[in-house]
């Protein structure tokens, strides 16, 4: 670790992409899109499922995309500065989501279009986010130090879902929040995303003073059809050294997509489904957030004693019985008991994907086992919003058929895990050779 100033600034960066996450992807524009401005939207599709397939899309683009960035960045020795670049591409985004009234059908394509986007554009940013922990931490001090970031995250967005229910959310009629700002247009929902701009903007400015900027690797960046032949190189590499860490990267794969649906998806459920206001589902968001915290506490906790496979494979069968629950549950405080639980078990299941891979890693070869791990994560970022809106489609438009997708994606994960090896009951070793010759 290099000094607490430095790793404070970094975990500032987490702290503030709550704004994108937790304000607009998951509890208020995403269900304002959806069920403020896709009440002007007619066709076959509902408009949950409308912005599910554009996110799906993004999510191709993310996969086809963020390899190639992340590697050309460490080779050109530009980390910093294209999180930088791509941080403030998404702030300018987010801000213009300002532009998205309630009262026509263009501007649910519009948001539909800049929400898909800026899924991309965060991706790419946080891409070289993940990558600048080798730079602030030791071996000894890496799952501190991430494990710092992580909960810096949750309490940012704990801090910013409180500050936008107060301020721009709560209460009734004509004008909401102790702002006292008019609804009509959706006027404070687009300013809510504003605010959440600006937040993340000044949290991200520490992290591009405070850490430094690599340097170049020397090698020569190859064009981007030559960055996909020295990725498929490296995984070549991996597959004759150690297999089970290429099983536990596509089984994670699937089922951290899995783990982002419920989030992607809840509120929107939690509206469209179980009967939540907009100002409930903001104050299930803060509950969902400490829940998720707690889990993934006691989560490491169990990790230590049990190994990570245990944790991962309890909480995913918790969650797949919840989820099947949730299908026929009715009513908000139905949801709120069963939808607390299913958030509570997501934490410790993220918490002990990333320790499995800490553990599994061969000596000398976990920055490269991180950043498959980071590649593989969005090579599959499509599968839960793709397989939301066929069961909708399949339940003939009916948004609660949605968690049979996001179940059936957590349970595919499940499927793939049992067949790795517990890292508890292997032997760490060195890899043939340390590097992966170009």
């Amino acid at each position: 670790m290099t000094d607490r100033r430095t790793v404070l600034a970094w975990g500032l960066w987490d702290w503030g992409s709550a704004a994108f996450n937790a304000v607009l992807v998951t509890f208020i524009f995403a269900v304002y899109l959806t069920d403020s401005v896709g009440q002007n939207v007619s066709g076959p599709f509902t408009p949950a499922q409308y912005y599910g397939f554009a996110i799906g899309l993004a999510g191709v683009l993310i996969a086809a995309l963020t390899p190639v960035m992340g590697q050309r960045s460490d080779l050109r020795g530009t980390r910093r500065r294209s999180l930088g670049v791509w941080t403030f591409l998404t702030v300018a985004l987010m801000a213009s989501l300002f532009l998205v009234r309630d009262d026509a059908a263009f501007y649910f394509w519009l948001g539909v279009l800049i929400m898909a986007v800026a899924s991309i554009t965060f991706e790419i940013a946080e891409v070289n986010y993940f990558a600048q922990i080798t730079q602030i931490s030791t071996p000894e001090t890496v799952g501190r130090v991430s494990g710092f970031g992580w909960g810096m995250g949750y309490v940012g967005g704990i801090a910013l879902l409180l500050a936008c229910y107060f301020g721009f959310v709560a209460g009734e009629g004509e004008t909401r929040g102790l702002l006292n700002l008019p609804t009509e247009g959706g006027l404070n929902i687009r300013l809510v995303a504003v605010f959440a701009a600006a937040w993340f903007a000044v949290s991200a400015l520490p992290v591009l003073f405070r850490v430094p900027e690599i340097r170049p690797s020397g090698e020569k960046a190859d064009s981007f059809i030559g960055s996909y032949r020295r990725l498929f190189r490296d995984l070549k590499s991996l597959w004759r050294e150690d297999r089970n860490a290429v099983f536990f990267l596509l089984s994670s794969a699937v089922f951290r997509d899995g783990l982002a649906g419920v989030f992607t998806f809840g509120a929107i459920l939690a509206v469209s489904v179980y009967g939540l206001s907009a100002g409930d589902v903001l104050l299930f968001g803060v509950a969902a957030n400490v829940t998720a915290a707690l889990g993934a506490l006691a989560g490491g906790w169990l990790d230590d004693r049990l190994g990570p496979k245990p944790v991962i494979l309890g909480s995913l069968s918790i969650m797949i019985a919840v989820g099947v629950i949730l299908l026929f549950v009715e009513g908000p405080q139905g949801f709120w008991i069963f939808g607390l639980i299913l958030c509570t078990f997501v934490g410790p299941a993220q918490s002990a994907a990333r320790s499995f891979l800490s553990r599994v890693a061969p000596t000398h070869r976990e920055g490269q086992m991180f950043g498959l791990y980071a590649m593989t994560g969005r090579a599959v970022s499509w599968l839960a919003p793709v397989a939301f809106s066929a069961f909708v489609l399949i339940g003939g438009g009916n948004d609660r058929y949605g968690i049979l997708g996001i179940v059936t994606v957590l349970a595919v994960g499940a499927v793939l895990l049992v067949k790795v090896s517990d890292p508890r009951t292997r032997t760490r070793r060195a890899p043939e050779m340390s590097t992966v010759e170009g």
